[in-house]
């Protein structure tokens, strides 16, 4: 039976402002940014694209977000009159995008047809597939989502940060559940390993087949033996008629199989049984299985659990409100009960396993924790890989936790930390056992959906039944299932950003000008200018921020102040009123010319002009 979860009353919070950046015309280039922040050439038609027409037998799939970078999936399937939604996600920008939070999908396709929206499903509750939700939902009529119990929870704890928008209608799903989500389609779920509980996979079913969304996953495995359950669960999969299948291409390029989580489980624990001092643990809070195996285990060795780090805080209080963690009252203790107990009896879980600034494990290793203080005697276990961008940073948690004397563990040196996404092998044998029609690779740069395409022609797939997406592009169905077509056409995917600090939207203008202040400073002018001689009264200040230093560049002050006055004497000459607006323009260009030709920098000048 299909629970309804009502959303409590929602806590204040913040309204975030959501901008979305126009796909360019061949007349104007923007340059959209992939999920580590680096820019790319996009050209493609600005303004509302005309849509192929979608016939009664055409089965239509777009990838609004996560097949161009790792995060923000968001997938549609569309049939006739009805559409259903997979994942919401968002991602974190790189520094090409000072001050914005979050990039979220493109949602334009979508809003043109809301009110065909049949559900949005979720595959779990890790923020690449849910992050997205406050700032889309309400955009798309507020439509019903569909998700397991955990999953549901994590949503509506996030959705209460915004409480300008209307409750959720969160519905709660298992496993065997099976919706009529239309008059045309259904969807039914099936179980899937990865490293939060309440994972699973969607299947779409419609009056030509199967679409089968394997959502992020790995195989549970001995030595690449798959374990029984999973076997079970993927052959009955397989037995249906499986049209097209959307597969996770995260982890394609590693050979064989996927360290099994049930190991590092096993060394964690001989790493926590072993260690003579205290643990300090940091690892990602969304790697629940593992943070609540490592809380267990904890008790049961007699030792006491400190969380530090607000995600971590918060996502155990999850697991403690669902069951899914039962420990005694006494387990899990407060920081400043720390010196109440010996060294040896303590373990810190803590976020920051990936030297992030202002997180709780690089603000233990630079002594900015109030409670906990690093020691010589303390070990330091890393359980998590190193995200590709984050190196220099993790090298720089490493070297502060060195500097304090503490011990070191980490996934080079020790199996503690596995992926929750499937290796190569393993991949293939997903696909052995679903034996889809059509196939198109998802969640990841282009380079990983084409090694994952080479693993479905490994298995036997024609190269005519394999996609391999853009965001926005449109793959139809035709002919009852018979064929696959590419649409020439593609649904709007430009980037929207979300910026939590300005006042208003904001804007490629906006973008553009953080980054020149980023790179080159600024170059503040103030002039004082006689309105009827149209004359400086005095000589021009100058203020300088990221771009020189003041006292060491003299030489350079002086030219530009003469500079200065001669460029507005001369612009004001035979100007009566004196026209500001032209004088500022013309004092930025010159000043700007000039300053690049003396230091090839080119920081933002800002005249500001005062009238007496």
């Amino acid at each position: 039976m299909n629970a309804q979860l009502k959303p409590a009353a929602p806590s204040l919070g913040t309204v975030k402002k959501v901008w979305r950046r126009p796909k360019p015309s061949s007349a104007r280039q923007t340059r959209p940014m992939n999920d580590r922040g680096t820019l790319k050439s996009h050209i493609a038609t600005e303004g509302a694209t005309v849509m192929p027409p979608l016939s009664l037998d055409t089965i239509r799939i777009i990838p609004l977000g996560g097949v161009e970078e790792v995060g923000k999936n968001m997938t549609i399937v569309e049939y006739q009159d009805e559409i259903i939604v997979i994942d919401m996600g968002f991602q974190f920008p790189g520094e090409e995008a000072p001050g914005i939070d979050y990039i979220i999908p493109d949602t334009t396709y979508l809003q043109n047809k809301k009110k065909n929206i049949k559900g949005v499903f979720i595959t779990h509750g890790h923020l690449d597939h849910i992050g997205g939700i406050p700032y889309i939902i309400d955009k798309l009529g507020n439509p019903p989502i569909y998700t397991r119990l955990l999953s549901s929870v994590m949503i509506k704890k996030r959705q209460d940060e915004f409480p300008h928008l209307p409750p959720l209608q969160l519905h709660v799903i298992e496993k065997d559940s099976r919706l009529r989500a239309g008059k045309h389609l259904s969807v039914r779920f099936f179980n899937v390993t990865h490293t939060i509980p309440d994972a699973m996979g969607v299947i779409v079913e419609t009056p030509y087949g199967n679409i089968v969304f394997t959502g992020d996953l790995k195989i549970d495995h001995d030595n690449g033996v798959p374990m029984e359950h999973e076997v079970k669960t993927f052959e009955e999969v397989g037995r249906g008629n499986n049209l097209f299948m959307a597969g996770d291409s995260t982890n394609v390029e590693r050979a064989g199989w996927s360290f099994s989580e049930r190991a590092v489980h096993e060394n964690l624990k001989k790493i926590m049984a072993e260690t003579k001092g205290r643990l300090i643990m940091g690892t990602f809070a969304s790697l629940l299985e593992r943070v609540i195996f490592v809380i267990k285990t904890a008790e049961e060795m007699g030792k006491k659990v400190v969380l530090r780090g607000r995600s971590m805080k918060n996502n155990v209080e999850i697991a403690k409100e669902l069951q899914i963690l039962k420990v005694n009252a006494g387990t899990i203790i407060t920081p400043e009960e720390l010196d109440s107990y010996p060294p040896e009896k303590i373990i810190i879980l803590a976020t920051g396993a990936q030297g992030e600034e202002l997180a709780a494990l690089m603000r233990i290793s630079t002594k900015k924790d109030k409670y906990i203080k690093m020691t010589k005697a303390d070990t330091v276990l890393l359980s998590s890989s190193v995200i590709p961008g984050n190196e220099r940073a993790v090298q720089e948690l490493k070297d502060n936790i060195s500097r304090q004397g503490a011990s070191i563990i980490h996934y080079r040196i020790a199996d503690v930390h596995s992926s929750g996404h499937a290796n190569h092998d393993e991949t293939l044998w997903i696909h052995k056992m679903i034996r889809p029609k059509f196939f198109m690779p998802l969640h990841g740069y282009h380079y990983m959906l084409r090694l994952h395409a080479n693993i479905a022609k490994e298995n036997g797939m024609s190269d005519e039944n394999i996609v391999i997406p853009d965001n926005g592009m449109i793959i139809d169905i035709v002919e009852k299932g018979k064929k696959i077509v590419v649409r020439k056409e593609t649904a709007p995917a430009g980037i929207v950003m979300v910026d939590g600090l300005g006042t208003g939207d904001v804007n490629d203008v906006v973008i553009r000008d953080r980054q020149l202040l980023a790179q080159d400073g600024m170059f503040v002018i103030i002039a004082i200018i006689d309105i009827k001689t149209g004359k400086t009264r005095q000589s021009p200040d100058i203020i300088s921020r990221g771009f020189i230093y003041l006292k060491e560049s003299q030489d350079l002050l002086r030219q530009t102040r003469f500079l200065i006055r001669k460029t507005i004497e001369d612009t004001t000459a035979e100007m009566h009123p004196v026209n500001f607006d032209y004088v500022k323009n013309n004092l930025r260009e010159k000043v700007g010319k000039f300053l690049f030709q003396k230091t090839k920098k080119r920081p933002i000048v800002l005249p500001v002009l005062i009238e007496v």
